[in-house]
């Protein structure tokens, strides 16, 4: 039945997108960030070296909406008493929020009975056949327009790959609505968090709820999904309702009336609906004021439009019987929805979803290692952490290789075992466009490549993408050439093939060299060069943890790995390190900042307190890698490295490239997040006649720096 509406559903909207109604995509008002405010204004007074201004203060501030202090400037090595400086700042501050542009809201859509444009200004949008009205979408809400919104989900996309792959190469024919639902093994995967990659349950606040939850269930899942949300955080929802269910908190219902709405949620309101029977069951409001108080309880920005009804809910439940004490705690439970409520059903589709990426991820992890890759970008994790849980969970994953791979990632059978390896595809080579990667595997169709000379005859791309795949090393595999060997190979070639040898080729049915070049036998790269290398053209590394190669370094300091860190006892102090993958300071944590590390043995979390964190805001916004000093907090399976210094190690990683394999770990995964500087230049090429002062960095240089990219979330 759900599969009927869901396709009915899609033809629906399918009928509006293809222009059957009168229609138009609603338009959202950008306002100026601001990087785009330093910008523009640092150009307009001429600010020296404004790029400066730019670049540092995006690293250093993690919210835009923060004033520049005196201090933080002094921090970035500027003057604050300059004052072309002081303008810029000023002027970007009061820019804040004005409307810098406009931009298409995907997904949005206005309907009407008649004309449209009689009724609003329209313009054609960039995609063909497809119009934009001019107003913005939070105007056409107040205006009372008919409009939907349809959620796009890179899940679904993930899952319907998914579904494929399994069909291709496991024989098996899975929809959303044919999975087997209460599998215990996908429910106990789930209860240890094991989570990374799947839908809505992946977020560190998600992880370290889950062995607290310990869903078994369907609607455990529903749960799930809607507790770790703003709205039930601060109403002070999560924390009672934990403990009832782990039965340290007595369930109480002052009334049967509230029992029948709030039993399933064990008498806290958790969601939209629970809140609107609430409301009319205990303190007497029509259908038409809780659907009031829905809409006040149904945004994703904080706008005090739940307390207009407080008078009214709080008389309504002393006059029906309930204390005042009971009333205020209500009250304050659903004010909590002001920042953002969530709905019972939306809970439930998104809960569906979820149950399907775990279910895919527990019983065919290649497939969903695949399929999720090649969804990217998408989700919380970046591919280098995608596939070092996949190599976690047994997976082999073979890397580019230009005879074997594909634009997407596939699957290649083991010889001797049921089981499939994921081979990477050319997808992830930086800068290699898709119809390169067309020409290359249509022209190894009948024969695969024997040589880069055959490869750049036989398929006709250009010298610029060979190179990027030689910097990917994608003639490794199969062709045994290492990067330089490759790239050396390379130089040799022009533009396109001489006729002469073309004709030659063809006639002798085999690849004729343009030139006899004498063997040379260059140096080849370090282990670590080879990971920089890795990280900066497919931005993972099947080899060592760069980290592998610094663990000598680090125990000499005593400075222990995220394993050991996060099984030590409660209350233990030492000092971990690892690259940062993730920094999160979510609203409803009053200051506090999440941080994600990671080393070649996993990860560990940390917590950094809002005072740390205004102490050494350059070391947490700023550094690639970072050591950490505190107290282990345990509680449960749930384990926190709560930090009382912080330290700044972004410079070890210079060191990377002139590291060979003199630090070998028990196993080696790829980090995530990384984007290292191109490879070294070619002996044979001219140095650049000088470097110009803008150049934030010259690809001729030396410049072997390993450099993290974190991912940031509010």
């Amino acid at each position: 039945m759900r599969a009927i509406i869901f396709a009915t559903i899609i033809s629906i909207l399918g009928w509006i997108t293809n222009g059957h109604a009168e229609n138009a995509s609603r338009e959202k008002c950008t306002c100026d960030p601001k990087p785009g405010e330093l910008q523009d204004n640092g150009a307009w007074v001429a600010v020296r070296d404004y790029f400066v201004v730019e670049d540092d203060t995006g690293e250093r501030f993690w919210s835009w909406s923060e004033a520049v202090g005196e201090q933080q400037v002094r921090d970035l090595g500027l003057n604050p008493d300059d004052r072309r400086l002081a303008l810029t700042l000023r002027l970007a501050q009061q820019l804040m929020g004005a409307p810098r542009h406009l931009g298409q809201h995907p997904g949005g859509f206005v309907l009407t009975h008649d004309r449209l444009d009689d009724l609003v200004p329209i313009e054609p949008a960039t995609m063909a056949d497809r119009q934009v009205i001019e107003w913005d979408k939070d105007d056409i809400e107040a205006l009372r327009f008919m409009k939907v919104d349809v959620l796009a989900l890179g899940m679904l996309t993930c899952m319907a790959k998914a579904f494929a792959m399994i069909k291709e190469h496991k024989h098996e024919d899975l929809e959303l609505s044919t999975i087997p639902q209460e599998d215990p093994a996908t429910y106990a995967m789930i209860r240890k968090a094991d989570t990374l990659g799947t839908f809505q349950i992946e977020s560190r606040a998600q992880m370290s709820m889950l062995p607290r939850m310990k869903p078994r269930t369907f609607y455990d899942l529903v749960i799930q999904v809607a507790i770790v949300r703003p709205g039930p955080i601060q109403g002070d929802m999560v924390h009672p309702y934990l403990r009832r269910r782990e039965g340290k908190e007595k369930v109480e219902y002052p009334t049967p009336e509230l029992e029948a709405v709030l039993h399933k949620t064990l008498g806290v309101p958790l969601f939209q609906e629970s809140a609107m029977k609430v409301a009319m069951v205990c303190a007497g409001f029509t259908g038409g004021e809780a659907d009031q108080l829905r809409k006040s309880m149904a945004t994703f920005k904080f706008t005090g439009g739940v307390s207009k009804f407080k008078d009214k809910l709080v008389s309504g439940m002393i006059r029906n019987g309930y204390s005042p004490e009971f009333a205020e705690k209500t009250f304050s439970q659903l004010e909590g929805f002001g920042s953002y409520g969530f709905p019972e059903s939306h809970a439930a589709s998104f809960a569906l979803i979820a149950y399907a990426s775990n279910y895919v991820k527990c019983h065919f992890p290649d497939v969903f290692c695949a399929a999720l890759l090649n969804s990217q970008p998408m989700g919380f994790y970046a591919p280098a952490q995608i596939v070092a849980d996949a190599r976690k969970h047994g997976v082999e994953v073979r890397p580019v290789c230009v005879n074997h791979s594909r634009w997407d990632c596939t699957l290649e059978p083991i010889e001797g075992a049921d089981r499939h390896a994921v081979r990477l595809g050319m997808r992830l080579v930086r800068g290699l466009a898709t119809a390169e990667a067309a020409r290359i595997v249509a022209a190894r169709a009948d024969e695969p490549f024997v040589s880069v000379d055959d490869t750049w005859r036989r398929s006709g791309v250009p010298v610029a993408s060979l190179v990027e795949l030689a910097e990917a090393d994608a003639y490794l595999p199969s062709l045994r050439l290492e990067r330089r060997d490759a790239l050396w190979a390379i130089k040799a070639l022009r533009n396109e093939p001489l006729p002469l040898f073309t004709a030659a080729a063809e006639r002798e049915a085999r690849a004729i060299a343009e030139q006899q070049e004498p063997q040379v036998e260059l140096r080849q790269m370090t282990e670590g060069h080879n990971v920089v290398e890795d990280y900066s053209h497919t931005s993972l590394t099947l080899r060592q943890h760069p980290l592998s190669f610094l663990r000598g370094d680090l125990a000499k300091r005593r400075i222990v790995t995220c394993a050991e860190a996060m099984t030590a006892r409660d209350s233990q102090w030492l000092m971990a390190a690892g690259l940062v993958l993730v920094r999160q300071r979510p609203g409803s944590a009053k200051g506090v900042m999440f941080i994600t590390i990671e080393d070649e043995t996993g990860v560990a979390n940390v917590v950094v307190w809002p005072k740390l964190f205004e102490r050494s805001r350059r070391v947490v916004l700023g550094a690639s890698m970072m050591a950490i000093n505190g107290k282990i907090q345990r509680e449960g399976e749930v384990v926190h490295l709560v930090a009382q210094q912080l330290f700044d190690l972004s410079t070890d990683l210079s060191s990377l490239a002139e590291r060979d394999g003199a630090f070998r770990p028990s196993t080696g995964r790829g980090d995530e997040f990384a984007h290292g500087s191109p490879g070294s230049p070619d002996s044979r090429e001219k140095a650049p006649p000088g470097v110009r002062s803008r150049d934030m960095f010259v690809p001729d240089l030396h410049i072997d720096n390993l450099k993290i990219k974190s991912r940031n979330f509010q």
